[in-house]
């Protein structure tokens, strides 16, 4: 790895409470040569509330000027720059203006690291109650109705917990559109303003978060969806049920394990597997 050339800092900045800033995100942006920002203007607020002074240059990074800045960044780091990036809130590339830049200095040899900090993905996924041991982030749903609706049909079938960006104005749509294709009864969490004064996680089948969002949601809005049923591999009928579990036995499964195993495959009470098998067995 190149030695000469300067190094990336992608720079976690709170969702909410200024305390929760990682402890290394003030020296870093203290000791940063450029300060890459989505918007210079919170960036002075967030180093007011650090108490830290910049000593070197600023410059804008968002969504409308990424293309063109990225080369103007790159050019910093080759010269030997420690360029340190910070979005409005959360993780740098994210959802967020920096995948571009990061992708550049990859191309080029220069090292990129990061300052963990807050990420709204994370906490709301840990505060919503639903499975965490496997999820997906999907981001912000397209704003089109019909490409809405075609992205969440893609999802229908995704068994993993799935997470989402929203804004406030379209979170109504948004949590009708899963509705109606995920099914009302899915399991969800909408959870608002996460970390800040006016936090509030509403949790319910999807249906009901649709009525509760139709008077309007303000703030900054995650949504976590619980993802689809397992789908089952062993057919729910009562010969199919028996030889699966003759299957389980001849590969060394005790009858006991066999039928559990089965009986979540097909998606149906032990007691069901149970009774087919010892109820063929008594004839």
């Amino acid at each position: 790895m190149s030695t000469t050339t300067g190094v990336l800092v992608l720079a976690a900045t709170p969702i909410g409470q200024y305390g929760d800033a990682p402890p290394r995100l003030a020296s870093e942006l203290a000791g940063a040569d450029v300060v890459a920002a989505e918007d210079t203007r919170r960036l002075k607020r967030l180093t007011s509330e650090l108490g830290i002074s910049l000593g070197g240059r600023v410059v804008s990074y968002f969504e409308g000027n990424e293309a063109s800045r990225t080369p103007v960044l790159l050019e910093a780091l080759l010269a030997g720059d420690r360029v340190v990036l910070v979005t409005d809130a959360g993780m740098p590339s994210v959802s967020d203006p920096g995948y571009r830049l990061v992708v550049a200095a990859v191309e080029h040899d220069i090292t990129v690291t990061a300052v963990p900090g807050p990420s709204a993905v994370l906490t709301a996924l840990a505060v919503s109650g639903l499975p965490v041991d496997r999820f997906c982030f999907e981001g912000f749903l397209p704003r089109k109705p019909g490409e809405r609706s075609r992205r969440l049909a893609a999802l229908s079938r995704e068994e993993r917990t799935m997470v989402f960006f929203e804004a406030p104005h379209r979170t109504h749509a948004a949590l009708a559109a899963m509705a109606g294709v995920l099914g009302g009864d899915r399991s969800a969490a909408v959870c608002r303003e996460l970390t800040k004064t006016h936090e509030e996680v509403r949790r319910g089948p999807l249906a009901d978060l649709v009525d509760w969002a139709a008077q309007g949601v303000r703030g900054e809005v995650t949504i976590v969806v619980s993802g689809s049923p397992a789908r089952a591999d062993v057919d729910s009928d009562p010969d199919s049920l028996r030889a699966a579990v003759a299957e389980e036995e001849a590969a060394g499964a005790t009858r006991k394990e066999a039928i559990a195993d089965v009986a979540r495959r097909a998606g149906v009470p032990k007691r069901e597997v149970y009774d087919c098998v010892h109820k063929q067995a008594n004839k």
